[in-house]
C-alpha cells in the first residue's frame, strides 16, 4: 500500500510507474486480489489523464476481471465505466445507471448515438452531479464537460438537464 501511495503522490511519470508496478507485484505476491484491482484502477486513471488510453485499457481489463471474480459488482461497474471512457469497444458489463437507461432508442436522437464518454457524463448528470463534480470524477476539465453536454443535448434533441434526467428514469 505504501508503494501505491507513493505512486499517487509522485510528480514524475517514471517514478509513478515504478511505484505502481512494485505495488501490483507485491499485491500479487501477497495474494491480495482486491488491493491489486484497486491499484490497477488508480494506475489506469493516471495513465488516462496522461493520454495513454491503450495502456489504461490493458490495466483496466484485468481489474474488471478480478472484481468480477470477487463478486464486487460496484467495482466491476466502476472499472467498466473507466474502461469504456478509455475507448474500449466492447461492453465490459453494464453499470446500474446504464441498466436504468432506456435502450432500444437506436436511430437518430437515441441514446445509442452517444459515445461512451457522453453516456458516462449523461448518467452522472442524471444522478445529480454538477459539471465540476463530473469533471473531477472523470479527470477532465469542467469546460470539456460543458462541451460534451452541448453535444449530448444536440444528439438527443434536449434543452435541459431535467429533460436528460427524465430519459434516465
Amino acid at each position: 500500500m505504501a508503494h501505491r501511495c507513493r505512486a499517487l503522490l509522485a510528480q514524475h511519470e517514471g517514478e509513478a510507474h515504478e511505484h505502481f508496478t512494485e505495488a501490483m507485484r507485491l499485491h500479487r505476491e501477497a495474494d491480495s486480489p482486491h488491493d491489486l484491482a484497486g491499484t490497477e484502477m488508480l494506475y489506469a486513471a493516471r495513465l488516462r489523464r496522461n493520454r495513454k488510453p491503450r495502456q489504461a485499457r490493458e490495466v483496466l481489463r484485468e481489474a474488471v476481471q478480478i472484481f468480477d471474480e470477487l463478486g464486487a459488482r460496484h467495482w466491476v461497474d466502476r472499472a467498466s465505466r473507466e474502461l469504456r471512457a478509455c475507448g474500449h469497444p466492447g461492453r465490459a458489463g453494464r453499470t446500474s445507471a446504464e441498466a436504468a437507461t432506456p435502450r432500444g432508442h437506436g436511430g437518430p436522437g437515441g441514446l445509442g448515438d452517444l459515445t461512451p464518454q457522453q453516456e458516462q457524463i449523461a448518467a452522472l448528470v442524471a444522478e445529480g452531479a454538477t459539471n465540476r463534480e463530473i469533471a473531477a470524477r472523470l479527470y477532465i476539465s469542467h469546460r470539456t464537460v460543458d462541451h460534451h453536454l452541448r453535444n449530448i443535448f444536440a444528439k438527443l434533441d434536449l434543452r435541459s438537464r431535467v429533460e436528460l434526467t427524465r430519459l434516465y428514469r
